[in-house]
């Protein structure tokens, strides 16, 4: 779990005038941060660390320190709204989290060993990634910021499911609790295929190969 801290203030004045004035300030974003017995609270977050916090992926896996006006809440990223064009962070929403209880959030997957895979490398073999993160449900102590598959011993023709990953100690895959059903493959290696030089390809070299031969005879 990474470690994150972020500060932020009470945000008092409220609405969307509210916060356009604060993004245009170009100092702070809007939030707000929610859950557990308080209350919803708007606050808004110094911009810099915020901007630099978001470029980390690990980022959106993490119980976040929260300073709120000197006050540390444990808190994790639940939404985030992005200008549709320009590169701003236009609003954000944080979940509180109890070291006591689950929660459940999305983890990125990462693929290692692609460049050691043999059927990759000499049998034209193809990598499909059919999923990017996985659903986990744990404490927030035990929260990974990733899960790793290696495929570097993963033959040609094979497909790996959620029940293939090696999942730490106190980490649950949320899917597998509803059942065999929702084992869902999260990546396969295929033969790669191969464009062109099939059977019509031949038999429109023989074509072109007739209409030459009667060309040359006229």
């Amino acid at each position: 779990m990474s470690d994150f801290t972020l500060s932020a203030s009470v945000r008092n004045d409220l609405g969307k005038g509210a916060s356009r004035r604060l993004r245009r300030a170009n100092l702070q974003v809007p939030a707000i941060v929610y859950g557990g017995e308080q209350a919803p609270q708007p606050i808004s977050i110094e911009k810099a660390a915020f901007y630099k916090a978001v470029e980390s992926e690990s980022f959106f896996s993490s119980v976040i320190n929260l300073v709120i006006d000197g006050k540390s809440e444990q808190v994790v990223v639940r939404d985030m709204q992005r200008h549709p064009f320009k590169p701003l962070i236009t609003h954000a929403d944080f979940l509180r989290v109890d070291a006591t209880h689950e929660i459940t959030i999305n983890v990125p997957l990462h693929v290692v060993g692609e460049e050691n895979n043999r059927d990759i490398k000499d049998n034209d073999g193809e990598l499909h990634v059919l999923a990017n993160e996985i659903q986990v449900s744990c404490l927030p102590k035990d929260l990974p910021d990733y899960l790793e598959v290696d495929i570097s011993e993963v033959e040609l023709g094979t497909t790996l499911h959620l029940s293939d990953l090696k999942i730490p100690a106190g980490v649950t895959l949320v899917d597998l609790t509803h059942g065999e059903d929702h084992d869902n493959a999260i990546l396969s290696v295929t033969k790669a295929k191969v464009s062109g030089g099939g059977a019509d390809d031949e038999a429109a070299g023989g074509e072109e190969g007739e209409e030459g031969k009667q060309g040359d005879e006229e």
